[in-house]
């Protein structure tokens, strides 16, 4: 295979997730990539457990999973979730797991700048982009996204305030999707806010969990905005 697709838990389980697997595929299929799945063999990474304290579980699925990926002779894993792409990318390194992860934007921008992958129209809508706290923060992952944003509206994407290496958080990270803040507003409703204040129609997103809250914050608080990931975006607009 070209590529390993790590799916992770949030398609595994939320059905708002499972649209962005379900494009990701597509997306993949178009551009005729060679790729395959873990399926069932296919454990949480362990992010979730290590925020939360439960380092034991974080250390038993770090080594069951590094155990798996080498036995199918994994190249490079290909990951929606900047949660995912930082755990197996960084912090499995310390337990001897040695992978090349490319997070789908990434991985996006190279199929169309390779011509593997053409948009046949553009998005008509505006754009906002939402810079995960793990793919830009983290690791440093700010053009890509963007450049694939572009390449499917055709003009630059209207940047919030808050955005890059000073990006706002949608709520979820360090386990909080489970607790979320207790007090106070909401912080998926005050980024949502920051989107809409850009007049933009579209946010864009790359990772699961802040589409999930995102699209909550939208709920919550009845704005006219529509939550899409890249890789939804991008699906929509080949052939």
């Amino acid at each position: 295979m070209e590529i390993l697709y790590w799916t992770g838990c949030a398609p595994a389980f939320d059905p708002r997730a499972r649209d962005i697997a379900r494009a990701i595929v597509r997306v993949l299929q178009k551009a005729k990539v060679d790729f395959a799945i873990l399926g069932k063999e296919e454990r949480c990474t362990g992010d979730l457990a290590r925020r939360a304290g439960d380092e034991a579980l974080f250390q038993e699925l770090a080594i069951h999973n590094i155990k798996t990926l080498r036995e199918h002779r994994a190249k490079k894993i290909l990951t929606a979730c900047p949660h995912c792409f930082t755990c197996i990318g960084k912090e499995y390194q310390m337990f001897g797991g040695d992978f090349e992860v490319v997070h789908h934007s990434q991985y996006l921008w190279q199929l169309i700048e390779e011509g593997r992958l053409t948009l046949t129209r553009q998005l008509e809508k505006s754009i906002t982009y939402h810079d995960p706290c793990y793919l830009g923060r983290h690791n440093g992952v700010f053009e890509e996204p963007r450049k694939v944003l572009q390449a499917a509206g055709g003009a630059p994407v209207t940047e919030m305030p808050r955005n890059k290496e000073k990006s706002f958080c949608c709520g979820a990270g360090g386990a909080a999707i489970w607790g979320g803040n207790r007090q106070g507003e909401k912080i998926n409703t005050i980024r949502v806010e920051e989107a809409v204040a850009t007049g933009a129609e579209v946010v864009a997103s790359g990772c699961p969990f802040c589409t999930i809250m995102l699209e909550e914050g939208v709920n919550l608080t009845g704005k006219q905005m529509v939550v899409k990931d890249i890789a939804e975006i991008i699906d929509e607009h080949t052939d």
